[in-house]
């Protein structure tokens, strides 16, 4: 059983139960007051701790938005672009979130601990002084009562009434306290229900808006999450394939070190050790220097280099050479040296030693002006199959029937074209076709060679080829577009190129890309997108003169061209361009990222405490939260292009963001939502009529779209211009409507289409 309660009638007996049932709600009211001062200092340490830890992951984010990664080579790929500027995305998601908590930290401070701590001390409290109070008049008039019981009843009669007097306004005194305490413990006690408890009921609301603030931001980055995880994908997909050709090529150099040497046609270089000699009876040292010879002016510069004293690179000189002649060991004790005779210091002769007989031999070679060694890779795989590989009348029938089987048995095949044939197979198979130039074998209908075997011959072919089928000449010029420039303009500039090629080699690739495409429209079965053809096939059709590491790091920008090449194979090989740039070398800006909108954008403060809004200021939303500020571009797809006109490009779309949760019956407060103006209004574009400015009702409609537009949400529709939509509808979004498209229903921005 609880507390009895406590009878006002009581209060003019005063028995020993009245007392009990006095002092069992003293006690319950003692035990809140400390429950209260615990659940106080509790609470102080939740919010002294919850601030350590936004402190510590705000400094977290600030690590990860001062860090930013270095590449290899000349320029970034999209994915790599993407994956750069993830740390600040992710810096700035973990602020946003930090501010949500700074916020929710204040409100709990203001809910819970304040309206708690003054209960306690103004209600606890009060009830305290009143209990001192209650104790002081009752010893008062028990004493009062005693003395007039014990004086003598011989008094004198005015004596006797005066006494009594006193002793019944001493009574009364403390009957009028005593049903005045009594009514304030009562009412403590119905009032510490809800005073305590109210506030617990903030502080859980708090909680919870902070961790529905995370939900939304969630869902704002899910959208950015996704695209990362593909541009993670395709990074390690290129990672994988460049590590396979950098560790083929280590091969090939630990093998034939000199025929990788270092060289151009202009100029060789390498170190040498120097004589120099010194005044009798010193003798002479030999010094090392790095070396660069220049062929056609015959300039030998070195530079003094010592890898034991830290790596500290000395001052150049520079000299004239006139002739080199091999030194014997008849002359001088030791092995691969060389006299250089100056033309700048006549009658000087300089002694250098080159590091080995091959590295001597490649210093004669190379300043008796001979031609550097040819090319290896090509050579070594014609070595290898033993077949003499050419673009003929031949090639293109073993392609074309290659890829007609591949099409009429194989084109659902998982991991097609990475799934690789047993290398005997695959090289009899090319024996058969292109050696022996036997084209009465159709692989569409022979059951002798798996799909594997052929797709594998297919690859070796075109990689043997003595020159890649996109040209050495056109290498630098092919992978100049995929490292910069809008996707229009790399379209434009790989179309251009294309139509540079000899004319054989133009029409392989057009047959081949028309190929590609096909097999990356049935990717749902053989698993192989465009981007993973764009890895298996972007070495095989383009790789440069040299084998170098940097070479290698451009693989990368090689599945672009040949992505670019299989998506847009109909426009490029079947119609002539319209326009080409003068200069395919001039420099081009950045490429936009393909992600075209990044979705961790600031959220709007949440509203926590719904009693503190003024009502009247919910209608225009000035007073609720901080504007949405967007961290990416709002633009549409289409408007990417640095070469369309500003009347070709829509308009800004008003950043819709889903509904925050309400936090009060009957209110919804909303952040307003800005324009492209960033005025807070939507403005509507020239396609807008006067009848359909945003903010009149636009009821059961149809609507036509005037701008593409691509969703950023799942709520929104994604469309084309000319999109019909049906049912419009104005929705409770600003600058948004809603209607019917494709049987989806979904937001459209209102500024992107007019009225039917």
């Amino acid at each position: 059983m609880g507390l009895h309660p406590l009878e006002f009638s009581e209060c003019y007996l005063d028995s020993p139960m009245f007392r009990e049932k006095i002092k069992a709600h003293e006690a319950e009211l003692d035990k809140t007051n400390r429950f209260i001062k615990e659940l106080y200092k509790d609470g102080k340490n939740l919010i002294n701790a919850t601030k350590q830890l936004g402190l510590a992951q705000r400094k977290f984010a600030q690590c990860l938005g001062e860090f930013q990664f270095e590449y290899i080579g000349d320029a970034k790929t999209d994915d790599e672009r993407c994956i750069d500027e993830s740390l600040q995305e992710f810096s700035s998601f973990l602020k946003n979130l930090e501010d949500q908590r700074e916020l929710m930290m204040r409100n709990i401070t203001e809910t819970l601990m304040k309206p708690l701590e003054k209960f306690r001390k103004e209600q606890l409290g009060t009830v305290r002084a009143e209990r001192k109070r209650y104790e002081k008049e009752t010893e008062k008039y028990y004493s009062s009562l005693e003395k007039l019981l014990n004086m003598s009843a011989k008094k004198k009669e005015p004596q006797l009434q005066e006494a009594d007097t006193q002793v019944e306004t001493m009574r009364q005194h403390f009957q009028e306290e005593s049903l005045d305490y009594v009514c304030k413990l009562q009412e403590i006690q119905e009032r510490k229900k809800y005073e305590c408890v109210e506030p617990m009921l903030a502080f859980f609301q708090t909680v919870f808006t902070f961790y529905h603030q995370g939900f939304e931001l969630a869902k704002d980055f899910d959208h950015y999450k996704r695209a990362l995880q593909i541009n993670i994908q395709n990074t390690r997909s290129r990672f994988e394939g460049t590590r396979s050709e950098v560790h083929e090529l280590m091969k090939r150099i630990r093998d034939a070190p000199q025929e990788y040497r270092q060289t151009s046609p202009i100029s060789c270089e390498g170190y040498l050790y120097v004589q120099e000699r010194r005044p009798p009876p010193f003798g002479s040292s030999w010094v090392k220097r790095y070396c660069t010879f220049v062929k056609e002016q015959k300039i030998l510069h070195m530079v003094t280099f010592d890898h034991r004293s830290g790596g500290k690179i000395g001052e150049t000189e520079s000299i004239t050479l006139k002739s080199c002649v091999r030194k014997t060991t008849d002359v001088l004790d030791r092995r691969f040296c060389l006299d250089l005779d100056i033309t700048d210091r006549p009658g000087t002769v300089l002694t250098v030693q080159a590091l080995s007989e091959d590295d001597h031999r490649f210093w004669m070679q190379a300043m008796g002006g001979k031609e550097p060694i040819g090319h290896y890779l090509t050579k070594t795989l014609s070595k290898e199959t033993g077949i003499d590989f050419r673009l003929d009348d031949v090639g293109l029938s073993f392609v074309k029937n290659s890829i007609s089987a591949i099409e009429t048995r194989g084109i659902n095949d998982q991991g097609l074209y990475r799934v690789v044939g047993v290398s005997s197979k695959v090289q009899k198979l090319l024996s058969l076709m292109i050696d022996e130039k036997s084209n009465e074998v159709d692989l569409s209908t022979s059951e002798d060679w798996d799909i594997k075997t052929i797709t594998s011959s297919l690859k070796l072919y075109l990689r043997s080829l003595p020159e890649p089928l996109m040209t050495y000449g056109l290498y630098k010029e092919f992978i100049s577009p995929a490292k910069g420039g809008s996707p229009e303009s790399r379209i434009q500039a790989v179309h251009c190129l294309v139509h540079k090629l000899p004319e054989r080699n133009r029409q392989v690739l057009g047959l081949l890309m028309k190929h590609l495409a096909n097999v990356a429209a049935h990717s749902k079965q053989n698993l192989m997108t465009v981007a993973n053809l764009g890895v298996v096939f972007g070495p095989t059709l383009m790789r440069p003169q040299e084998d170098t590491v940097a070479a290698i790091m451009d693989l990368k920008f090689q599945n672009i061209v040949v992505e670019i090449l299989i998506e847009h194979q109909e426009k490029i090989f079947t119609d002539a361009p319209e326009s080409c740039p003068l200069s395919s070398n001039a420099p081009v800006l950045s490429a936009p990222t393909r992600q075209s909108k990044k979705m961790g954008r600031n959220r709007p403060l949440a509203v926590y405490n719904p009693q503190a809004l003024d009502i009247q200021n919910v209608g225009d939303g000035s007073n609720l939260a901080t504007d949405e500020t967007s961290m990416g571009s709002n633009e549409s797809v289409s408007s990417q292009s640095s070469s369309a006109s500003a009347s070709d490009m829509p308009p800004e779309k008003t950043e819709h963001t889903p509904l925050s949760a309400s936090l009060s019956s009957g209110s919804n407060p909303r952040t307003p939502t800005t324009g492209a103006s960033g005025s807070g209004e939507n403005q509507p574009s020239a396609a807008t009529s006067e009848r359909d400015k945003p903010g009149e009702s636009v009821t059961g409609r149809k609507a036509k779209a005037v701008y593409p537009c691509e969703a950023e949400h799942d709520s929104e529709l994604s469309f084309q211009i000319g999109a019909i939509f049906n049912a419009v509808t104005q929705s409770r979004e600003p600058g948004w409507l809603e209607g019917e498209l494709d049987g989806k229903r979904g937001l459209i921005p209102e500024n992107y289409v007019e009225m039917l």
